[in-house]
C-alpha cells in the first residue's frame, strides 16, 4: 500500500512517462478549443493545408481575425474568442503554414507577404471581404503586413505586444538558418518554460501557463521533432530580414496598439552587431515611439504586464480590447 501511494505521488508531481502524449508535426491528436477545419490550397508549387477555426455568428457583419505569435498557434486565443462570440462576432483563427495544425513543408520561402497572402486566400475562401485584424507577437508583424497589402480588407488593425516595433536586422547579426535549427533541436521543455518565465512573466510562473507548453512538450518527444524544428528555424527568417516599421506610415486603417509595458522581448539581443549599444525590447518606450508613425493610431498600455497580457492580466486586457473594438 505504501509503495502504491509513493507511485501515485510521483505521477502527480512528475507525470508517468506512459501518460506523456507525443504529437506529430500537425498536432493531430492535440485538442483545440473549437472545431478545426482545413483550407486546402497550392502555394510555391505544393499543396498545403491551412488549419483554422471559424466560430461565432456566421451571418454577423462583425468579423475578427486573430493571428498567433511565433511560439504558439491558434489554440491560445480561446478565452478572447469566447468573449467575442458572446458579443456577436464571427471569429477566424488560422494556424499559419509551418505552425500548429497546418502543413509543415520541408521547403518554403517564408515571408510576411506570403503569410498575408495565405490569410487573404483563406478569407476569400470564406467569402469574407472585410475584418478587424488582430496580431499578437509575431502575429503583429503579419497583421501589419496584411493591413499594408490589403487595406480594403482591413477594417481595423489591433497589435497586442507585437514584435517588429523595431528593426531587428538593423541591430542584430545575420544568422544562417542552421543557427536557428540547432537552437531548436537543443530545446527541451525546461528551456522553453524558463524562457517564457523570464521574458513573458518576469519570473512569475503560474500553473495555468503550463497548458501553453503542452503542444511543445508533445512535439519534442514526437517522431516529427526534426521537421518541426526545421519549420521553427525557417520562420525566424522574416523576423530578422523584414523591416515592418517601414510600413507603419502607409497603413491606412485605424490602428490600436495594446502593450504590456514590462515586456522585454527583443529578438537578436544575444547576437547584436559589434558596437551596437541599442537596447532591444523596451516596450515601455516602443509604444509611445511607434504610435506616432501610423497616420491614425491609439496606444493603450498595461503597466507592469509582460508579453502575454491576455493571459497574465486577462480582465484588464479585456476591458481595453473591447474598448478598442
Amino acid at each position: 500500500m505504501r509503495s502504491f501511494f509513493i507511485c501515485l505521488m510521483l505521477i502527480v508531481l512528475t507525470g508517468c512517462s506512459s501518460q506523456k502524449k507525443s504529437y506529430n508535426a500537425t498536432l493531430d491528436n492535440f485538442n483545440y478549443p473549437f472545431q478545426v477545419k482545413k483550407f486546402k490550397f497550392n502555394s510555391q508549387n505544393q499543396d498545403l493545408n491551412m488549419a483554422y477555426m471559424d466560430i461565432g455568428n456566421k451571418k454577423s457583419e462583425n468579423v475578427i481575425v486573430l493571428l498567433h505569435g511565433k511560439n504558439f498557434s491558434g489554440y491560445y486565443w480561446e478565452s478572447l474568442a469566447t468573449e467575442l462570440m458572446k458579443n456577436d462576432f464571427r471569429v477566424i483563427i488560422p494556424d499559419q503554414i509551418g505552425f500548429g495544425k497546418s502543413t509543415k513543408p520541408r521547403r518554403y520561402q517564408f515571408s510576411f507577404p506570403q503569410f498575408a497572402l495565405n490569410t487573404k486566400k483563406l478569407l476569400n475562401h470564406l467569402k469574407i471581404n472585410e475584418a478587424i485584424i488582430v496580431g499578437h507577437s509575431m502575429g503583429g508583424m503579419l497583421a501589419t503586413t496584411f493591413a499594408y497589402d490589403f487595406p480594403k480588407m482591413t477594417k481595423k488593425l489591433i497589435l497586442v505586444n507585437s514584435i517588429g516595433l523595431e528593426s531587428y536586422g538593423k541591430y542584430a547579426e545575420f544568422k544562417d538558418t542552421n543557427f536557428f535549427y540547432n537552437l531548436e533541436l537543443n530545446k527541451n521543455i525546461d528551456k522553453i518554460r524558463n524562457y517564457q518565465k523570464k521574458n513573458y512573466y518576469d519570473g512569475d510562473w503560474k500553473p495555468e501557463y503550463e497548458n501553453l507548453l503542452e503542444a511543445h512538450r508533445g512535439q519534442l518527444i514526437g517522431n516529427d521533432k526534426e521537421l518541426v524544428a526545421w519549420n521553427n528555424a525557417l520562420t525566424y527568417g522574416p523576423i530578422f530580414s523584414e523591416d515592418i516599421t517601414a510600413k507603419f506610415s502607409a497603413v491606412k486603417s485605424p490602428v490600436v496598439i495594446i502593450n504590456g509595458t514590462r515586456d522585454k522581448t527583443g529578438p537578436g539581443r544575444g547576437w547584436k552587431k559589434p558596437g551596437v549599444n541599442y537596447k532591444l525590447g523596451q516596450y515601455d518606450k516602443l509604444g509611445k515611439k511607434i504610435v506616432k508613425q501610423f497616420p491614425n493610431a491609439k496606444l493603450f498600455e498595461l503597466e507592469g504586464v509582460g508579453h502575454m497580457p491576455f493571459y497574465e492580466a486577462y480582465d484588464d486586457f479585456l476591458k481595453i480590447f473591447m474598448n478598442a473594438l
